[in-house]
C-alpha cells in the first residue's frame, strides 16, 4: 500500500510540475537551445530541396531527370556504389577479424594493438591517401622504387591511382569503425553457448564459425553499413586518388559542379540521392542493431573464455601488425620522411636531412599561418559551443523538460544522415543570400562544423546524463536553485569526464574535416585540411607532411589527455 501511495504522490507531483514547468524562469534558455538546433538542421536541408525543385518558372523535376539520365552523373553513382560496397566488405573482414582476435583470443599486446587501431581512426583519410601517393605512386612511389631496385624491373608493382588503389586506401581508414563496433559486441557475448558447442565435439574454430559468428552477425551487418556510409561520404581520398585517373564519385562530382561556372541547382539535385541513400541505410542499420540478440545470450553476461592461439600466435601477430603497418607505420613513416627530407623521393640520409620544411611551412609559406590559426580557432570555438549546445539539448531530452522535448534527439542526430559535402551545398545556398550572408567568412565554416559534429557531442552528453539520477537535481531545487543552476552546480560536475570527452571528439572532428570545408572556404578562411588539398596540386610534399604531422600530433595529445583525465577507452567511447 505504501508503494502505491508513493507512486500516486510521484505521479501527482509530476503532473503538478508538468503544468508549471513553462513558468520556470530558465525556460527561455531551454527553448532557445531547442530552436537553435532546429534552425541549424532545417535551414540547409530546406535550401537543398528548394533549389533542386524550384526555378524561375516554378516547381520542376528536370534537374533530377538530368541526374539520372546524364552519363557522367550515372558513372559517378555507379563508381560510388562499387567502391563503397568493396570498402564495406573489406572493412568487415579486417575490422571483424581484428576485433575477434583482440577480444576472444589470448593474442598478446592487445593494448598496443588497440592504440594503433585508434591511430588509424584519427588519421584523416585524405592524409592517408596523400601518404599512399608517396608510397605507391607508379613513378616515384617508395615501394615501387624498392621493387625496381630489388628486381631490376622497369614496371611499377603498385599504381595507387586506380579504383582498387582507392578502395584499398579507403578501407584502411574505414575498418576502425567496424573494429570498435564488433569489439564491443564480442565483449558482450557469453561463453555459455561456445562451451556447449565444444562439449558436443566442435573444435574452437568450428565453434567460432557456427556459434560466435552468428551471434555477432547483426553487428557485422551494421559494421558493413557504417563502413559503406563512411566511404559514401568521403571526398578527400576519392579526389586525391580518383581524379588523377579520371574516376569520379558522387562527392567529387558535386565538388566539380561548384567549379566555374557553378551549377548550384544541379549540385543540390545531385545531393538529394546521396542524402536519401544515407538516411535509408542508417534506418536499416538501427533496425538490425536494435535486435541486440547477441547481448542477451547466456546467463553470465560478459563472462567469456579466451581461445588459445597456440602455435598460431606468431603468424596471427604478423598478420595484425601487417594490417596496422599499412594504415599507420608506412604512412606515418613516409610523412615523417617527407617532412625531414630535402628531396622526399631520395633516402633519408644526413645529406638529405633538413629542418627547412618546418620553418618554411610555419613561417614562410603564405597560407599556413592563417590556416593553422583558423583551424584551431574554429576547433576550440566549435568544440566549446558545440558541447554547450549538445549538453543543453541532451539535458532537455533526458529530463523531458517540455512537451515534444524527446523529438529534439531526432534533430540532434540528423547530421548523421547528412554527408559533409551535402551539408556544405545546403549551407552555401542558405548563407550566400540575405539576410544571413556568411559566405566568405570563417563563420560559415563554424556553422558547418557545429552542425556536422552535433551528433557526437549529443550522443556523449545524453549517455552521460542517463547515468545521473534526477533526484540529485531535485534536492538542490528544493532549497531554491533553478534548473539551470542545478545543471551548472550539480549535474555538470558529475558529468565532467563525459563532457570533456565530447569536447575532444568535436575538436578532433573539426580539425580533420575536409568534405564541407572544400566548398565553403574563402581566401581568408582557409583551414589546414584545405591547404593540404591545395598543396597536393603544387607538389609541396614537405609542407603537406609537416601540416599532416601537426594535425596528427594535436589529435593524439587531445586523446591522451582525455584518457589520462577520464580514465576511459576513447575507441570504445567514441562509438
Amino acid at each position: 500500500m505504501a508503494t502505491t501511495q508513493t507512486g500516486t504522490l510521484d505521479r501527482a507531483g509530476h503532473t503538478v510540475w508538468s503544468g508549471l514547468r513553462f513558468k520556470d524562469p530558465t525556460f527561455p534558455v531551454w527553448l532557445g537551445a531547442a530552436l537553435l538546433l532546429v534552425f541549424l538542421m532545417l535551414l540547409p536541408l530546406g535550401a537543398i530541396f528548394r533549389t533542386s525543385l524550384w526555378d524561375e518558372t516554378g516547381f520542376t523535376v528536370t534537374r533530377y531527370l538530368e541526374v539520372f539520365t546524364n552519363e557522367q552523373f550515372l558513372k559517378a553513382i555507379w563508381n560510388t556504389l562499387i567502391i563503397s560496397t568493396w570498402v564495406g566488405a573489406i572493412s568487415v573482414v579486417i575490422g571483424g577479424l581484428l576485433a575477434w582476435l583482440v577480444t576472444r583470443t589470448d593474442l598478446p599486446w592487445k593494448k598496443p594493438i588497440r592504440a594503433l587501431v585508434m591511430a588509424s581512426f584519427v588519421t584523416p583519410p585524405f592524409l592517408g591517401a596523400f601518404a599512399w601517393t608517396l608510397l605507391a605512386g607508379p613513378n616515384a612511389g617508395s615501394l615501387n622504387k624498392l621493387y625496381r631496385a630489388i628486381t631490376g624491373s622497369e614496371e611499377a608493382l603498385f599504381n595507387i591511382f586506380t579504383m582498387p588503389g582507392l578502395i584499398f586506401v579507403m578501407a584502411l581508414y574505414s575498418f576502425p569503425y567496424v573494429f570498435s563496433m564488433i569489439a564491443n559486441v564480442c565483449e558482450l557475448i557469453s561463453s555459455d553457448l561456445e562451451d556447449a558447442a565444444e562439449i558436443l565435439g566442435a573444435n574452437k574454430w568450428r565453434t567460432a564459425w557456427t556459434v560466435t559468428l552468428p551471434l555477432a552477425l547483426p553487428a557485422l551487418i551494421g559494421g558493413f553499413i557504417l563502413a559503406f556510409l563512411h566511404s559514401l561520404s568521403l571526398f578527400g581520398a576519392p579526389a586525391i586518388l580518383g581524379l588523377p585517373a579520371g574516376l569520379h564519385t558522387i562527392t567529387t562530382q558535386i565538388w566539380a559542379l561548384f567549379q566555374y561556372p557553378p551549377r548550384l541547382d544541379m549540385a543540390a539535385a545531385f545531393s538529394v540521392p546521396l542524402l536519401l541513400a544515407t538516411m535509408g541505410l542508417i534506418a536499416v542499420q538501427k533496425k538490425i542493431l536494435g535486435r541486440k540478440g547477441y547481448s542477451t545470450v547466456g546467463g553470465k553476461g560478459a563472462q567469456k573464455r579466451l581461445i588459445r592461439l597456440g602455435w598460431g600466435r606468431v603468424p596471427v601477430l604478423l598478420f595484425v601488425f601487417g594490417i596496422l603497418s599499412l594504415s599507420v607505420f608506412l604512412p606515418y613513416w613516409i610523412l615523417l620522411k617527407g617532412a625531414l627530407s630535402q628531396a622526399w623521393a631520395l633516402p633519408l640520409t644526413w645529406d638529405n636531412f633538413t629542418l627547412k620544411n618546418l620553418s618554411f611551412a610555419f613561417f614562410e609559406y603564405g597560407d599556413t599561418q592563417l590556416a593553422i590559426y583558423n583551424t584551431f580557432k574554429l576547433g576550440i570555438l566549435t568544440a566549446t559551443l558545440g558541447t554547450l549546445l549538445a549538453t543543453l539539448i541532451a539535458y532537455i531530452t533526458n529530463r523531458n523538460l517540455f512537451r515534444g522535448a524527446r523529438y529534439l534527439s531526432f534533430f540532434a542526430l540528423a547530421p548523421l544522415v547528412i554527408p559533409g559535402i551535402v551539408l556544405a551545398v545546403g549551407l552555401f545556398i542558405a548563407y550566400t543570400r540575405p539576410p544571413l550572408v556568411l559566405y566568405g567568412t570563417v563563420w560559415i565554416l563554424f556553422v558547418a562544423y557545429l552542425t556536422k559534429e552535433m551528433p557526437i557531442g549529443f550522443s556523449q552528453a545524453e549517455s552521460t546524463f542517463r547515468s545521473i539520477h534526477p533526484e540529485l537535481e531535485d534536492a538542490s531545487r528544493i532549497i531554491g536553485a533553478n534548473r539551470l543552476t542545478s545543471l551548472k552546480d550539480i549535474t555538470a560536475p558529475l558529468a565532467r569526464s563525459g563532457l570533456i570527452a565530447a569536447w575532444s571528439f568535436i575538436f578532433i572532428g573539426v580539425i580533420r574535416e575536409l568534405s564541407a570545408s572544400i566548398l565553403l572556404f574563402a581566401p581568408k578562411s582557409k583551414v589546414v585540411s584545405v591547404v593540404i588539398f591545395d598543396l597536393k596540386e603544387e607538389g609541396q610534399v614537405g609542407v603537406i607532411a609537416v601540416l599532416g604531422i601537426l594535425l596528427l600530433a594535436v589529435s593524439f595529445v587531445v586523446i591522451l589527455g582525455v584518457q589520462w583525465f577520464a580514465g576511459r577507452d576513447v575507441v570504445a567511447t567514441r562509438e
